[in-house]
């Protein structure tokens, strides 16, 4: 690590072609971290990406293609099929000749072979995915690095092992496959999101037909190169690329037999009225707004840096984000102080440089919707604090924004923001915070931070969350199932959970 010793509070980077971010420490000197971009040799990215159907790549019957941006240059990284109703009806009929013809039929462990195959793929082009994520994305290196793709490759290595043992996760019961699966993954875990949804329901003996967000379409392209690396039989994946309309041709092809989604709880409300009264089974995994809940008792560095990581770190593009804050009264005002150093410390800028903290917001439009929802916490009387820290002159950047003096009825508090914004609300009495915690239309995550397990329980078990962490934040698992409550949506993903969806009982 290159340092640069300069005077007391001086924090202006040096000349370069984007502004360097400056750490601001509370020593005698400032010091600058030297530029450690991730290395982009090793990545191999075509100008042009069709469909992959049946096993190939293909071009769309319309035609028509749309460009993938980086949201940390605004440049463009490549162009990407953008697929009719006909391209879906394509896919989806091949999905439905490989579940007749090979899939459904093949022996369970065979099945597990191929998915433990690319789980090891993955994990060969680990680096490589990691840094087409991030170009595409905008998240930092580090968390592409070091959590979405080796949770990723963990997700194919759990479900591998499932495919031959399902007669033990239904005990007494015959599971069959359901069939055609349509999944509809967004674009802040594109890989994971991918994962989540592919490895069970290849696991079961159903085929798949994947759509990804069009503003991160790129690893669910690569994933494809890594099917057909595998030796996947044909039409058992198709990825397909598209925007809404792409979606909406998915959920209502009346072939399909499965819906699983990620993504808003309008959306979601959408598919789910799209849906009624046909015999399509789903799984809908929708908007957050969780509750970070730190007691006078908590270790409280250990809390704000588990704040920081819940909210900050992820830029708030996560659904569980812990995007509300409540503090008990007598540790408010140090938790905040020590919670504004810490912003202070973060730094804003290029995905790929191993120092980044926080990177690009994934696209204009929810940089717009973030920017939109810090005026209004500022009209309806919330307190504003953001990090002093330099933003790069090109891309889609926000700065770390925390709100104080927030109120219940704030539209801060009650709606998701999707963005590095952080809404602090204190508490006296645990009844209160439990029934500030649940006063909201969303129950998909939360947080509790005390040093007593007696308390723990007690809150744990009045949350409405489908998950809470306690003394940490945003730990994942493949063995451990993930949903919510109320509109955060229905079913469970992960675990031995994440098989139900995927098999008809008898």
């Amino acid at each position: 690590m290159g340092k640069t010793r300069r005077k007391t509070g001086t924090t202006t980077p040096r000349k370069s072609r984007s502004p360097r971010p400056v750490r601001k420490l509370k020593f005698a000197t400032d010091w600058t971290y030297s530029a450690a971009p991730e290395s982009t040799d090793h990545v191999r990215l075509e100008s042009r990406y069709g469909l992959f159907i049946d096993g190939k790549f293909s071009e769309p019957r319309s035609g028509r293609y749309f460009a993938t941006i980086s949201p940390s240059t605004e440049k463009k990284i490549a162009d990407v099929a953008d697929a009719s109703t006909a391209d879906v009806g394509r896919a989806v009929k091949a999905a439905r000749r490989a579940f007749d013809g090979t899939w459904s039929k093949m022996k369970p462990s065979e099945r597990g072979k191929y998915i433990f195959r690319i789980a090891r793929i993955i994990q060969e082009r680990a680096r490589e995915f990691a840094v087409v994520e991030s170009m595409d994305g905008g998240k930092p290196i580090r968390e592409s690095r070091d959590v979405d793709i080796p949770l990723a490759a963990g997700h194919f290595f759990y479900y591998a092992g499932w495919a031959d043992k399902l007669p033990y996760a239904f005990p007494c019961r015959d599971p069959k496959p359901v069939g055609v699966a349509g999944q509809i993954i967004p674009w802040n875990f594109p890989l994971l999101m991918a994962a989540w949804k592919i490895a069970p329901a290849l696991a079961t003996g159903n085929t798949v037909v994947l759509k990804p967000a069009e503003t991160t379409p790129l690893t669910a392209l690569k994933l494809a190169e890594v099917i057909q690396e595998a030796d996947l039989p044909p039409g058992v994946v198709n990825i397909i690329t598209g925007a809404g309309e792409t979606g909406a041709a998915l959920v209502n092809h009346p072939d399909v037999d499965k819906i699983a989604f990620t993504g808003s709880t309008e959306v979601g409300k959408i598919i789910q009225k799209a849906i009624a009264g046909s015999k399509k089974k789903f799984t809908l995994e929708l908007g957050g707004k969780a509750a970070n809940i730190v007691f006078e008792d908590a270790a409280i560095d250990q809390a704000v840096e588990g704040i920081v990581n819940g909210i900050f770190f992820n830029q708030g593009h996560v659904c569980c984000a812990g995007s509300r804050l409540f503090v008990q009264e007598s540790v408010a005002d140090d938790v905040v102080r020590r919670l504004k150093d810490r912003m202070e410390t973060l730094i804003v800028g290029d995905p790929l440089d191993k120092n980044t903290d926080i990177g690009a917001i994934n696209s204009k439009p929810q940089l717009e919707k973030i920017r939109e929802y810090i005026q209004i916490g500022q009209d309806e009387g919330a307190e504003i604090y953001q990090s002093s820290c330099p933003l790069p002159a090109k891309g889609y950047w926000c700065r770390p924004t925390l709100f104080t003096k927030a109120s219940q009825s704030h539209r801060i508090v009650q709606e998701e923001i999707f963005g590095p914004v952080l809404a602090v609300q204190t508490f006296r009495t645990v009844e209160e915070v439990i029934e500030k915690a649940n006063n909201t239309p969303y129950g998909l995550s939360g947080g509790v931070w005390t040093d007593k397990g007696a308390k723990i329980f007690k809150i744990t078990g009045k949350l409405r969350a489908g998950v809470v962490w306690a003394n940490t934040f945003n730990m994942f698992d493949p063995s451990s199932p993930f949903g919510g409550y109320k509109e955060s949506g229905v079913g469970r993903e992960g675990g031995l959970h994440g098989l139900l969806p995927y098999v008809n009982l008898s």
